[in-house]
């Protein structure tokens, strides 16, 4: 695995040295994760996105989803009774690829950014999320005013008549 050195990202982020850690963690962490199950992260618009990910053989119990502190973990665990089925079916398998190993998944998600679905159709998990700015964080329009905000003092000296 190579080794990319975010230094410059550090004077870049004024003031989000932050963002460059989550940046320089995220890039280590993607080198010792495990790539299971498969996922895709998609941008619907602006404040809108989608996490997808291939759980093929789970069924909704088997898959706990939750969110706290900008962290969302996806964990899938499979039930010892739906493996003893497979295994009590008779059936002598000559190949097993499809994986039945439970997997915990995590997604650090950006501030102000909630879950708002979930929905599990054809073994393709679908997590809907959406950043919701709070209304001091939303940029404002600043109006010019022809009010002249520079006052003169007066100097103190009065004038003898």
């Amino acid at each position: 695995m190579r080794h990319y050195d975010l230094t410059p990202l550090y004077r870049s982020f004024v003031g989000l040295d932050r963002m460059a850690s989550l940046i320089d963690n995220a890039v280590s962490q993607n080198a010792s994760q495990n790539s299971y199950p498969p996922y895709n992260v998609v941008q619907l618009s602006e404040n809108t996105y989608r996490i997808e990910l291939a759980v093929a053989g789970f069924s909704e119990a088997e898959l706990e989803i939750e969110s706290h502190e900008n962290v969302l973990s996806v964990t899938g665990s499979r039930a010892a009774s739906s493996q003893q089925i497979a295994d009590n079916d008779g059936a002598e398998y000559l190949h097993r690829g499809i994986a039945e190993r439970g997997f915990e998944r995590r997604f650090q998600l950006a501030d102000h950014v909630k879950v708002t679905n979930a929905s599990l159709k054809h073994g393709l998990l679908v997590i809907s999320l959406e950043r919701e700015l709070p209304e001091a964080l939303k940029p404002r329009k600043i109006e010019i005013n022809d009010e002249n905000l520079i006052t003169s003092k007066p100097s103190g000296k009065a004038k003898a008549a």
